[in-house]
C-alpha cells in the first residue's frame, strides 16, 4: 500500500532500552522490597514525575527520597546506579532504526525522561545521533499523554501528523498521539513493530 508516512518518532523506555521499575527496586534493595510499596513510592510519586518534568536535578531528587521516603544516602546512591545501568537495548530496536533510516525516513525520539538518564544514554549507547532530534519531558516540563507534549514534537520539527508515526509501548501514550492525528503503534518487540510499520506501507 502507498505511505504518507515520512517520520518515525521512537519512546525510548521499553522500545529502545529496557525499563523496568521492579527490577530496579530489587537490585537495589532486595525482592523483598517489592512487596513494600517501594516501587509505587519510587517511580510513581510527584518525586518521581517532578524529575521528568525537569523541575529537579538527579541530586535534588535523592535529597527528596531522603526526606520523604526515609532512604538514606547510599540507598539512594545505590537506587539511581540501577536505575541507570539496568537501561540496557531492546533486542533489535536500534538495528530497526537504522534500517528506517537508511531506507530514507526521518526518526526522531520522544520520551517522558530526566536529563541525567539522557545523558547517560547518550555517553553509553551509539543510537542518540541517530535521531533527527528527540523532544525530552524534562526539557518542557510536561509529560506524555498531554497534548502539548506531541504538539511540541509536530511544531518544534515541523512535521505534519499524517505524515508521522510514533511507537511507545504505553497505550494511553500510544491514545494521546492519535487524538493529535499522528498514526501511532504500540510497542511489544522489534519484530512486531517491523510487521506493524510495513503494514502502514513504510517499505524497509
Amino acid at each position: 500500500m502507498e505511505t504518507t508516512i515520512k517520520n518515525v518518532v521512537f519512546d525510548i523506555g521499553n522500545v529502545v532500552v529496557r525499563w523496568s521499575p521492579e527490577d530496579i527496586i530489587s537490585m537495589a534493595f532486595g525482592k523483598s522490597h517489592l512487596q513494600t510499596g517501594l516501587v509505587e513510592s519510587v517511580f510513581h510519586s510527584d518525586i518521581w514525575l517532578d524529575l521528568n518534568k525537569g523541575l529537579m536535578t538527579e541530586e535534588e531528587t535523592k535529597l527528596r527520597y531522603q526526606k520523604e521516603l526515609d532512604l538514606s544516602q547510599g540507598d539512594c546512591e545505590r537506587l539511581f546506579h540501577y536505575i541507570k545501568h539496568s537501561l540496557i537495548p531492546v533486542y533489535n530496536s536500534v538495528a530497526l532504526i537504522e534500517r528506517v533510516k537508511k531506507a530514507g525516513y526521518k526518526v526522531y525520539a520522544l520520551t517522558d525522561n530526566v536529563h541525567e538518564i539522557v545523558d547517560y544514554l547518550k555517553a553509553t549507547y551509539q543510537f542518540w545521533p541517530l535521531f533527527e532530534g528527540a523532544i525530552v519531558s524534562a526539557d518542557l516540563g510536561v509529560l506524555k499523554p498531554q497534548p502539548a507534549i506531541y504538539d511540541a514534537l509536530l511544531t518544534h520539527f515541523s512535521l505534519n501528523a499524517n505524515e508521522t508515526v510514533f511507537i511507545d509501548d504505553m497505550p494511553h501514550n500510544v491514545a494521546g498521539a492519535q487524538a493529535m492525528g499522528i498514526e501511532a503503534i504500540q510497542f511489544k518487540d522489534a519484530g512486531q513493530c517491523e510487521e506493524e510499520l510495513k503494514k502502514l506501507g513504510l517499505a524497509f
